[in-house]
Parts: C-alpha cells; structure tokens; sequence
C-alpha cells in the first residue's frame, strides 16, 4: 500500500526502511532518503533519492543479490516480488533468456539487471547480449545505474505525492 508523501515524511524512520530496502537495498541509500526527510514535494523526494547515486560498486553487487533473474519468475511473495513480476511484465521470452542469463553470469559472476519496466523481451535480450561486451567494472557501473532507476520507479509506487 503506498504512503502519501505526507505520512511518508512523517512516519517513523523504522516504518519507512523497510519500503525504502524494497526500492533500494542499499543501506547508505536508504539512509540519505530517510534523512532527507520532510520532503516539500515529490520531485524533491526523487531528487534526495539520486543524490545518494552513483552507487558504490560493493553495493551494487550487494544490491544485486535481492533481484530475480530476468525472465524468471520472483519467488518473493512480498512487495519486492510483486514490483519484480509488475516490471518484468513484457518479459515473453523465458528460454531464450535461461541460457543468455547463464552467459552473463559466467562472466560477471551476478545476475543480469536492468529495468524493465516497459521494455520488451526482445529488447532486453538484446540489451544483456549487448552488455556482455563490457569489461567486469564497467557492467558494474552500468547496473548501478540500472538499479538507480529501478529504485526511482520502485520509490514513486511506494509513495504518492
């Protein structure tokens, strides 16, 4: 259920964690957003949000570990699974992700992550086989990014200017 932006900057800092992790689980992230509290407006809470980016490196890699691989479905059943299944709605194209999946994994060592929201299965496809050109640090870099705009999308289902 989201929160409006009042109660969101209202609430409890232990209230609100928990919903911030499920956009972002980086711990620093989710501290410069609580922190930042009240926000005047929603676009102030999206700016508090990406100020806290780019991520380090050892929290992307820690960040990466509470997604599902795409085309897989979630087997979280809580609000973190349900945005996952929601955003990788147009994902049609399960088998021929099983095996890219494996490559990118045995190469980065991690799962492959970008939003997809609004993007088709081809065209995610095409993205992760596309990204297995970059070096180890660069792809790094490129999910940081990723997750940085999954938690924007994520954040403005949480809370409701």
């Amino acid at each position: 259920m989201p929160l409006a932006l009042a109660e969101f900057n209202s609430a409890e800092a232990a209230e609100i964690r928990p919903v911030l992790t499920a956009c972002l689980a980086v711990p620093r992230w989710v501290e410069t957003v609580v922190d930042g509290r009240p926000y005047a407006d929603f676009a102030a809470l999206l700016a508090a949000a990406d100020s806290a980016t780019p991520l380090r490196r050892d929290e992307v890699r820690a960040a990466i570990a509470a997604h599902p691989r795409i085309g897989e479905q979630p087997k979280d059943t809580g609000t973190e699974g349900e945005w996952s299944r929601s955003e990788q709605s147009g994902v049609d194209n399960a088998d021929e992700f099983a095996a890219a999946n494996a490559e990118y994994e045995a190469r980065f060592g991690h799962v492959f992550l970008v939003c997809a929201h609004g993007r088709s299965g081809g065209e995610l496809l095409a993205n992760l086989r596309a990204r297995l050109a970059n070096d180890p640090l660069s792809e790094l870099d490129v999910a940081g990014a990723e997750l940085a705009e999954i938690a924007q999308l994520r954040l403005a289902k949480a809370v409701t200017a």
